[in-house]
């Protein structure tokens, strides 16, 4: 491009000199001076093809910005876990998780002729159908919002607030009342498919109220105060009341878990009723026929006392309850009735162990579920239940259970629990064919859950 340009200026200059240099030999003279000026010619171009480069030279491309690194701290907006459902969470401490659970039972009893007439037999049913939701929200509050849905309309079960951090909490709504091992631990996780007789015979279930809990690393303190469970208290002449209060001591040695505890129920009747009762079937739920009964009984209250006492030492478990019931009969003798069980149970898969936390038992999860190739868990149980409704002048019977359960969960939210069980009642409320009211019944259960 230099040359280019340097060649027509110095052409241009050609024609530009004087005639005479063209058309006749140049002097020596001539000549010198003639290569001066081209020379000052040339030393002029050069600032200008300087500035023409420049100008139509192509600029560099520029260097590509280099990615940042992704931050090993940043977090999305929200997390999906997975537990038998989606769960939902975010940075700021909210959460949300739908839950459920799915109970089929096959349940039948085999009793004397004339016990059960056209209430026995073997039987099928959907036990429960929970549906709900419950997470957290930021400050330190959880909620829960759950009904059953099994007998055709929406039951209430666990409805509630709870505000707590660190060790202490607080909750209001329909909850269970705190008083025994048996009756918190979830109907899911339980090594039978019912619970111990005195559950049901004494009334414990979800009440509303407000509690307030105490949870250390071995001791829990549970305490509050409850009216009646959420239909009852549609009743406008409902205004019974209980205190309630229980203690767990669970200390943990090695891979060995202990659980020992205690409990209190104080509860007055007030406009409710001036009556109570006591009952409870034998075992299976599918019958409506209660063979150990008190009957209506003039009473204004009850008291309650309770023992119970638990261990997991890897696929070993233990766990036994005493409770005594007390009515209050002012002006008559206060009769106190008696329930309790002793179990023993083993994990026969290896790997395996009874889950514990919090004061009850909790989820098992398979060291090996068939999602991984392995079989699932598998459990065998034993259990003699016992409860007494006879004290003094009132006879509501005494009932004994032999049982015997195996459990299979072959992932962590299924569970098939097949029980047989030897009922052996002793002043029944509902005589045989015969008259007798000392005999003895055979009761089997099967269970199909699944929950999320």
């Amino acid at each position: 491009m230099r040359r280019a340009l340097t060649a027509a200026l110095l052409a241009t200059s050609m024609f530009s000199l004087p005639a005479t240099a063209h058309a006749q030999a140049m002097t020596a003279e001539e000549a010198a001076a003639v290569r001066a000026e081209l020379a000052a010619l040339e030393a002029q171009v050069q600032p200008v093809e300087a500035r023409l480069d420049a100008a139509t030279a192509e600029p560099a491309p520029a260097p590509l910005p280099t990615p940042a690194p992704p931050s090993v701290t940043a977090k999305p907006a929200t997390e999906i876990s997975w537990k038998g459902a989606p769960e939902l969470k975010t940075a700021d401490g909210w959460s949300f998780k739908p839950r459920g659970r799915m109970q089929f039972d096959m349940a039948g009893i085999d009793a004397p002729a004339g016990v059960l007439g056209t209430r026995g037999g073997l039987t099928s049913e959907i036990r429960r159908v929970f549906l709900g939701v419950d997470g957290k929200i930021p400050g330190g509050i959880s909620y829960r919002l759950e009904a059953d849905f099994a007998g055709g309309s929406a039951e209430l079960t666990d409805v509630y607030l709870t505000y707590g951090k660190g060790p202490w909490s607080v909750t209001m709504g329909h909850v269970r009342h705190f008083t025994s091992l048996e009756d918190v631990t979830s109907d899911l996780f339980t090594s039978f498919t019912e619970r111990a007789a005195f559950v049901p015979a004494f009334g414990f279930e979800r009440r509303v109220g407000l509690g307030a809990q105490y949870k250390g690393k071995q001791l829990l303190v549970q305490a509050g105060v409850f009216g009646d469970d959420a239909n009852s208290l549609l009743d406008d002449k409902n205004n019974s009341i209980s205190a309630d209060g229980r203690v767990v001591w669970m200390p943990k040695f090695g891979k060995t878990q202990l659980h020992l505890g205690g409990s209190v129920h104080f509860r007055d009747f007030n406009d409710l009723s001036s009556t109570a009762r006591y009952r409870a079937r034998p075992f299976v739920p599918t019958t409506e026929v209660r063979l150990v009964d008190t009957g209506d009984i003039s009473a204004t209250g009850e008291n309650g006392y309770g023992l119970e006492g638990a261990m997991v030492s890897g696929p070993f478990h233990a766990s036994g309850e005493a409770f005594w019931q007390t009515m209050k009969r002012p002006g008559l003798a206060d009769p106190t009735f008696f329930g309790g069980y002793a179990e023993v149970g083993m994990l026969l898969t290896p790997g395996d162990s009874r889950s514990y936390k919090d004061g009850s038992f909790d989820r098992l999860r398979p060291s090996k579920p068939m999602t991984e190739g392995g079989i699932g868990a598998i459990e065998i149980n034993a259990r003699y239940d016992y409860l007494d409704l006879n004290d003094g002048a009132i006879v509501g019977g005494r009932q004994r259970i032999a049982l015997l359960g195996v459990m299979w969960a072959p992932i962590d939210y299924v569970r098939v629990i097949a029980n047989y069980g030897r009922v052996m009642i002793d002043d029944a409320a509902i005589a045989s064919a015969t008259g007798d009211r000392d005999y003895s019944a055979d009761v089997f259960g099967l269970r199909t859950q699944l929950d999320f």
